[in-house]
């Protein structure tokens, strides 16, 4: 009874460790809209600029790529589609490490002097940051001024591990943008 426990936790666990890792994918479309008379579009400025903006152009690039997949070209302006993304990152304090993830507020970490909580030689485990990396992507028929398809994906990140990154929100936008509908 004890070896089958054991063998069904040790085949449960790669399991459960992909499924943390994994993307958070929202759509919702106009189901009544036929994607096929769509041949182009157009970027619309974000509401905020980017604070990471390596980031924001691999974002950007990718996104390229995967429309051009589903048979859209860009254009600079006027295009059939307005493409207007949204976003950010929300950073957490999952307190020490090994706890669970909270998001407890937006932007950057509070800077705050560590010293005045526990004491000049600080805490005896460290604390643990958790990003979570958030896009917004909405395309609006610009004959209809209609939004015909809107999608979001989460994706938690380590900004320490820039090129980890990366590499997660390229795999995230794929993965949105699979869902998107072909217009060839």
């Amino acid at each position: 009874m004890r070896i089958t426990r054991r063998v069904t936790l040790l085949a449960i666990i790669p399991f459960l460790s992909i499924a943390c890792l994994s993307q958070k994918v929202k759509i919702g479309h106009d189901k009544g809209t036929d994607f096929s008379k769509f041949k182009t579009y157009s970027w619309d400025e974000p509401a905020m600029p980017s604070t990471r903006p390596v980031l924001f152009e691999a974002v950007v690039a990718r996104v390229e790529v995967e429309l051009g997949s589903k048979g859209l070209t860009r254009i600079p302006k006027g295009g059939d589609l307005l493409l207007v993304p949204s976003g950010g990152l929300d950073f957490g304090f999952a307190g020490q490490a090994g706890t669970p993830y909270s998001p407890t507020y937006s932007a950057a970490p509070p800077t705050m002097n560590a010293g005045m909580w526990v004491g000049s030689t600080g805490p005896s485990t460290a604390a643990v940051y958790v990003t979570e990396g958030t896009l917004e992507l909405t395309f609006v028929d610009r004959a209809l001024n209609k939004v015909v398809w809107s999608g979001s994906v989460k994706q938690k990140l380590d900004m320490e591990q820039k090129t980890k990154s990366l590499e997660l929100t390229d795999k995230a936008v794929i993965k949105l943008l699979k869902r998107f509908p072909r217009t060839k």
